[in-house]
């Protein structure tokens, strides 16, 4: 069965500097009816105001991907890492047994926007690690994120995958689930998955569905989770 996450339902925090909205509780948004979705566990799409950030803070047993949708982040990291992360590109920050880390909008002038995915991983406290990459954004299904790191994606530390969608005004693509759960989330664009739309911020998910008949009513950019 599919089911809408409505974008307008989503939780949101405003501090000035940053305007999220949560797909899943997060912070001071709490929902019990939205904890999660089998291994993805947040899901906030970030607006930071020119100079705006994350302080150093701490993550552990979190595999944290990022996707810049506009602007260039500024991350430092307790591995070493100093890294301008621009639009285009992803990093993925396997927290494991512990990482500190900052992220800031360097610009005075453009805003920063991101979306930032949470999946829990199947093992606890292992050595942390960090990737960076750009992904292009290419017709149909772009793999991001892989358990075994396939044909360039990041490797996860999950039985997991993340794919970059695009389709064109009219275009048609079969998504195979093989039942297991899957999910969207609406970067642009307007798009059906098996009859259900979803418009820019809208997740679409299942739980037992052996495929989705993704269908673009308008030119579609999304991301795609493949979960266990």
């Amino acid at each position: 069965m599919m089911k809408l996450r409505a974008a307008e339902a989503r939780g949101k925090a405003n501090f000035g500097w940053l305007d999220a909205r949560h797909s899943f509780s997060f912070g001071h948004y709490y929902d019990p009816e939205w904890m999660g979705h089998s291994a993805l566990r947040v899901i906030n799409q970030d607006r930071v105001a020119p100079g705006g950030g994350f302080a150093t803070h701490p993550h552990a047993n979190m595999e944290i991907l990022t996707c810049v949708l506009q602007g260039t982040i500024e991350h430092k990291d307790s591995l070493g890492h100093a890294e301008q992360i621009p639009a285009g590109d992803f990093q993925l920050m396997s927290a494991g047994s512990g990482i500190r880390h900052s992220e800031y909008n360097p610009s005075q002038t453009e805003p920063l926007s991101l979306l930032q995915i949470w999946i829990e991983p199947n093992e606890h406290g292992t050595t942390p690690g960090y990737q960076q990459k750009k992904i292009e954004n290419k017709p149909g299904m772009t793999l991001v994120a892989s358990p075994d790191g396939e044909a360039g994606s990041f490797r996860i530390r999950q039985q997991a995958r993340v794919w970059r969608l695009q389709l064109a005004e009219g275009e048609t693509l079969e998504w195979a689930l093989q039942g297991r759960h899957g999910y969207l989330h609406m970067i642009s664009g307007e798009l059906t998955g098996n009859g259900l739309a979803a418009r820019p911020g809208d997740g679409l998910l299942s739980r037992d569905e052996s495929s989705w008949v993704l269908t673009a009513s308008k030119g579609s950019e999304a991301l795609l989770f493949d979960l266990p």
